[in-house]
């Protein structure tokens, strides 16, 4: 069946750096537009970022944050810089079949369990 992995979580001063990564299994993982969303306590789940074959940010990571992907690999990153107190969620990856990009999480097929990014101010 297919399995999203996330890892790369964890506790950062503001202005620091964290990289996500999302293992794939059970998929042909290059036909898949990759994303990530988030989800911070009381609030909806977001979209972040996602790759096909282009990327889109959503505007308030831009030129802060890269999405990249190994095909060869089957896994999707998530590298965040600048960090502020405010990208603090739970970080999710998810496949969505196909080379479009959508920004609605309802949109993808197949989710990993999340990673839990803070961020201290």
């Amino acid at each position: 069946q297919v399995q999203l992995v996330e890892s790369g979580g964890g506790l950062v001063q503001a202005g620091g750096s964290l990289r996500l990564s999302c293992a794939a299994s059970g998929l042909t993982f290059s036909r898949y537009a990759m994303g990530w969303f988030r989800q911070a306590p009381g609030k909806e789940r977001e979209f972040v970022a996602a790759i096909a074959l282009s990327t889109y940010y959503t505007d308030s990571v831009k030129g802060r944050f890269t999405i990249s992907r190994d095909n060869a690999k089957n896994t999707v990153y998530l590298q965040m810089n600048s960090l502020k107190p405010e990208d603090t969620a739970v970080y999710y990856c998810a496949a969505d079949f196909g080379f479009a990009i959508h920004h609605k999480a309802d949109e993808y097929d197949f989710w990993g369990q999340g990673t839990q990014v803070t961020v201290s101010s």
